[in-house]
């Protein structure tokens, strides 16, 4: 398998180069996985406008469904990378590791909202009818079924990049799951 070598500033083309400098002062670092997208001279553009576009969804919920997906996919940069922005938001150890078993027991939202993105993460977008309709009776809309399966493209596509690049994880690493 090829070895993937994160790239440094000096190595990624210009348009990276000030994408790498606005992580930096934004968020203090460059994440690997970000750098991994800069091999390409328009992916980490593109990701960082659809990962921060607007959204019906709540930060919390954009981070239930990032750990989710990312338990699904066996990720585990973005386990970790999750875990410590699912901390960031107000959620505990042990929320963390309920919401990557695809449950949330601590708020009906969040656990309807949750299975919803576990089933659809699984079967590929075949969700249960009984899902879907635990997910409209929790208040969710429309809207928010659109964004929530935006959020798990996006989330798929980091997932991918990490199964093939192995890039080294720079975030404290996410406990296994029992």
């Amino acid at each position: 398998m090829k070895t993937f070598e994160v790239p440094t500033k000096e190595q990624v083309s210009p348009s990276n180069q000030v994408l790498f400098d606005n992580l930096k002062k934004g968020i203090g670092m460059v994440p690997n996985l970000y750098a991994a997208m800069a091999l390409s001279d328009q992916a980490l553009a593109s990701y960082l406008n659809l990962s921060t576009a607007k959204t019906s969804l709540r930060a919390k919920e954009k981070e239930i469904v990032n750990l989710v997906v990312s338990q699904v996919n066996s990720c585990d940069y973005c386990n970790s990378a999750h875990t410590a922005i699912g901390k960031m938001n107000g959620f505990t150890d042990e929320q963390i590791l309920e919401i990557r078993k695809g449950a949330a027991s601590f708020d009906s939202k969040y656990d309807a909202l949750a299975k919803f993105a576990k089933n659809a993460a699984e079967d590929k977008g075949h969700v249960d009818e009984d899902v879907i309709g635990a997910f409209y009776a929790a208040g969710y809309t429309d809207e928010n079924l659109v964004d929530v399966l935006l959020v798990i493209a996006d989330k798929v596509f980091t997932n991918y990049l990490y199964a093939i690049t192995q890039v080294p994880i720079d975030f404290p690493k996410a406990p296994a799951l029992n």
